[in-house]
Order: structure tokens, then C-alpha cells, then sequence
């Protein structure tokens, strides 16, 4: 028979805050294993000392790098890989031996833990068990007295390695926070903070629940003497105080005294570089960025913006939102990805606008974006040289009747097609009937062009033929360009549309 494993959070630093089943198992093993930086020195077990039987037999695993340079040929990862299969060998041969085997984790065994790789590798072939700790999230909380969060409001851990950008935009979000991962990371951290606005409610708390616990505003902290074992705390705020400003925020008074003025953006397919520098601009000057979650996302997170964003399919309900803020006197910029003005929020804007008389006195301004029929268009060569037509496949705000009569009316027209919203998850059967119509009045060999993510890292495009189309590999991250009667290829593979046509 076998022994068993158990994975021991042994808590933040206090020995007190150690649990009564962690200390049972801690007495009771027959290997205590723990892990240590390069230096040997473990603090899970300096936690637990004194419960350690002298009859134990201790395994230390040395990390055999941490931050610092590998000759390791895979490097950093390729170095932790194989320690973790080494470590899990090594205490497989006692498990193996019928031996009761703790793994020490500070904290909890599951929360960030090394613990978790060894429980990868070995649980599937041993008994096990995860015995939870006191966190640090809670050490710190606790050593501030304040909690992290209230009533309905989210809390969110966040490592500091994350890039600056990222990470503030996250911070941004609201919510209650905790960052750990300090050390070297920590001058990026505070960056964050400021350009999330939320530096002067960070705290900073080194080595939580022990004697040596250091509690300190993030701005006052020396960022050269952060220790890796700290953290910082964002408490969120709470929701029941601030209810009645937090409904106003979702929905501002009027401001009767000053005219609103409301900007529709487009920021391009994707890339950076493809934001107009008209829109850069106005994007430094508003205070609120309402949209769809990854549109809102790539807004670059500065201090004193806030932002704002929803689900796909609430097109109308978000360009109210965005009114209402810009009748209080806001600046507001609804971004759309492409230009917000070809089946993007220029549109949903107007219409919002259009249902009463409240929005009189809202200026809106539409500033143009590349789009993605453009984009994949400038891959492929230039097959929208001649006449085209714009068409969105998707059924959702108009019927498919309407859509098939559109089209035949382009085949008959002998027009150049940008198909935008060619499928999705529940709608799989578009394409195919696009392809069946278009058959009808193209020939099969006429070019087609795919594009999928066009201007990202994942880009792909994709020349074939009407007839060669496979439906099946479409889906909603791509625009398709089905040519006309005029559309060629070239011996290098472009494709291009003559301007002229006999």
C-alpha cells in the first residue's frame, strides 16, 4: 500500500494562525517537504518548527533558479520544469515506501502556491489531500482592518508581474484588489496605481502576522527595500455607504446649465498603430470610455478615466448610458472597434438619442476608424479597386428573408462583397446559403478572400475560390471579400478588382 499526501497550507507567518488539522498532520508525518529559494532557507518550516518530529525525515527543495540567468536550455521555464519532476520523484520514492508525506505551503496549498505543481504531478497517482490555510490576502487584511470587499462588490488578486498597461487597466476596474509578487516589481506596481487613479487608497503591507510586519501607504514605501514577501491592498468600496452615489454615477442628472457633447470612435481592427491620431487625441481628453469589454479594453488606462464596459448585444441600452453621462456634463467617448459608424456604435447612438427629447441638447460627434473590410482588403492587395457593397450576415436586428434578397440584388449587380458577421456560435448555416447564392451569379473559380483577426498576432488570411469555400472554418472573428466579375489574382498570389469594367 501506498502512502498518502497531504498538501499543508501552515498560513501567512504566525505560527498561532496555523490550523489544528495542519498541525496534527505536521506531527504526525513521516517526510515534512518543503520548498526554499536558492539559499536554502525555508519559510514554511521556519513557520512550523516546533510541530516538526525529530524521527521526521525533511526534504528541502531548492529552486534551482528563481529570478536570476539559467544555462538551462529551455531557460527559466524549461529550469522549474524539471525541478518539479525532480521533486515529485523524490517524494514519489517515500509515497511509493508507504510513507505519510506533508508538503508544507505558506499560505494556502492551493493560492499561489509551489505546492500545486507537485499536487499535478503526483495526485493522480496517490492518495491525497489539500488541507487550507489562512491566506495572505487575509493577513493583510487583517492587518490593516479593512476588509476587501463588501455586499456585492468584486475583489480581484492580481500578480505584479503583469505589464503596467494591463495591470492598470485591471485596477481600473473597481473592485477591491490585492497585488502580490512585490519585490523587483514593485516601482511598476505603483505606476499602475497612478495611472489607474487608485494610488492614494493603495496600502502596503510586508511580511503580514509576524514580528516583523511593515504597514505603510504604497506612496511612502522605498521601492528598493520591497521584500518579494509583501503586498498591496486596494480596498473596494462599500457598496451599502455608497449606494445612492453609485446610482447617480449609472444614472447622472442633467446638467441643464451646460449643452452635452458625446464622441463615437472607432479605434481600427486591432493593431495600435491603425488608431487614427484624431482619435488618440480625443481619447486623452475624456474622463469616461463606454463600450464593448474588449473594445474598452485596449484604451490605454490613465489617471482619472474612468471606464465602462458591457456585453456585446447591448448596443442601445450602452449608448443610453453614454448620453445620460454626457447631458451631466461629462466627456465621453463610446468606442467601437473598426469605424463606429460601419456596423458599429455610431448608429446604436443616434438611435438612443433618437427616443426622446431628453438628448436635445448632446452634441454627437462621430470620428472615423480604419475598417476591418480595409484592412483585410490592404492584405490581400486591393480587391475593393472597383465597386462594392458592404453586407452583415448577421439576422439579429433584421431578417434573413431581407438579407438573401440583398444579396441576389449584389450577384445581379456584379459587386464586390465585404461580408461582416459571417457566423457565430449559434448561427453556422449563413455562410453555406451565402455560398449558394453567390454561386448564382458567380462563376466557382471567382476569387474569395478570408481574413481572421486581421492586424493581431493570430492573423491569418486566407485566398481561395467560391467554389473551394469551406463554411465550416468561418467563424465570427472573420470578414470575407468575394469578388466580382473583374476581380483577379496575380502571379504572387494578390488579388485586385479592376476599376474599370467592360
Amino acid at each position: 500500500m501506498t502512502g498518502r499526501l497531504y498538501g499543508v497550507g501552515v498560513g501567512p507567518g504566525d505560527p498561532e494562525l496555523v490550523t489544528l488539522k495542519a498541525a496534527r498532520l505536521i506531527r504526525g508525518a513521516d517526510v515534512v517537504a518543503y520548498h526554499s529559494g536558492t539559499e536554502g532557507r525555508s519559510i514554511a518550516r521556519t513557520i512550523v518548527a516546533d510541530l516538526i518530529s525529530p524521527d521526521a525525515t525533511e526534504e528541502l527543495l531548492i529552486y534551482p533558479v528563481t529570478t536570476g540567468a539559467t544555462e538551462h536550455p529551455l531557460g527559466y521555464y524549461g529550469a522549474i520544469e524539471d525541478f518539479y519532476d525532480e521533486s515529485a520523484e523524490r517524494l514519489g520514492k517515500h509515497l511509493d515506501a508507504g510513507r505519510t508525506v506533508v508538503v508544507l505551503a505558506e499560505g494556502d496549498p492551493m493560492f499561489y502556491s509551489s505546492y500545486s505543481y507537485l499536487h499535478d504531478r503526483l495526485a493522480e497517482h496517490y492518495p491525497s489531500e489539500i488541507v487550507p490555510g489562512v491566506t495572505s490576502v487575509s493577513a493583510v487584511s487583517a492587518a490593516l482592518a479593512r476588509p476587501v470587499s463588501r455586499h456585492e462588490d468584486t475583489f480581484t488578486v492580481l500578480p505584479g508581474t503583469m505589464a503596467v498597461p494591463e495591470l492598470a487597466r485591471r485596477l481600473a476596474e473597481g473592485g477591491g484588489a490585492a497585488i502580490m509578487k512585490l519585490g523587483r516589481t514593485f516601482a511598476g506596481v505603483r505606476e499602475a496605481l497612478r495611472q489607474a487613479g487608485r494610488l492614494d487608497d493603495a496600502w502596503y503591507v510586508e511580511r503580514a502576522s509576524t514580528g516583523r510586519e511593515r504597514r505603510l501607504p504604497v506612496a511612502e514605501v522605498d521601492a528598493d527595500a520591497v521584500p518579494y514577501f509583501s503586498m498591496v491592498l486596494v480596498p473596494g468600496p462599500d457598496l451599502r455607504a455608497d449606494a445612492a452615489s453609485r446610482a447617480r454615477a449609472s444614472a447622472p442628472e442633467p446638467v441643464a446649465s451646460s449643452a452635452g457633447r458625446l464622441l463615437v470612435v472607432g479605434l481600427g481592427p486591432g493593431p495600435d498603430g491603425w488608431v487614427t491620431p484624431e482619435v488618440s487625441a480625443a481619447l486623452a481628453e475624456v474622463d469616461h470610455v463606454v463600450g464593448y469589454g474588449p473594445y474598452v479594453d485596449r484604451v490605454p488606462q490613465r489617471p482619472g478615466l474612468k471606464r465602462h464596459a458591457s456585453g456585446n448585444t447591448v448596443e442601445v441600452d450602452r449608448a443610453s448610458f453614454a448620453l445620460d453621462l454626457a447631458r451631466s456634463g461629462e466627456r465621453v467617448a463610446v468606442v467601437s472597434g473598426g469605424d463606429a459608424g460601419v456596423f458599429g456604435m455610431a448608429s446604436a447612438v443616434y438611435e438612443a438619442a433618437a427616443a426622446g427629447e431628453r438628448y436635445t441638447d448632446v452634441s454627437i460627434e462621430v470620428l472615423p476608424g480604419v475598417t476591418a473590410a480595409q484592412a483585410v482588403a490592404a492584405r490581400a492587395g486591393a480587391p475593393l479597386g472597383g465597386d462594392y457593397a458592404v453586407v452583415s450576415l448577421s439576422d439579429r436586428l433584421k431578417p434573413w428573408e431581407l438579407v438573401e434578397r440583398r444579396l441576389h440584388a449584389i450577384g445581379v449587380a456584379d459587386l464586390v462583397l465585404a461580408v461582416y458577421n459571417p457566423a457565430s456560435r449559434s448561427r453556422r448555416e449563413q455562410v453555406a446559403q451565402l455560398k449558394m447564392i453567390m454561386l448564382e451569379h458567380r462563376t466557382p473559380q471567382t476569387p474569395v478572400v478570408v481574413g481572421r483577426h486581421v492586424g493581431r498576432a493570430a492573423e491569418e488570411l486566407i485566398i481561395t475560390t467560391l467554389d473551394d469555400l469551406d463554411p465550416s472554418m468561418i467563424d465570427m472573428s472573420c470578414l470575407l471579400i468575394i469578388g466580382s466579375s473583374q476581380t483577379r489574382l496575380t502571379a504572387a498570389g494578390s488579388v485586385w478588382t479592376s476599376r474599370s469594367h467592360p
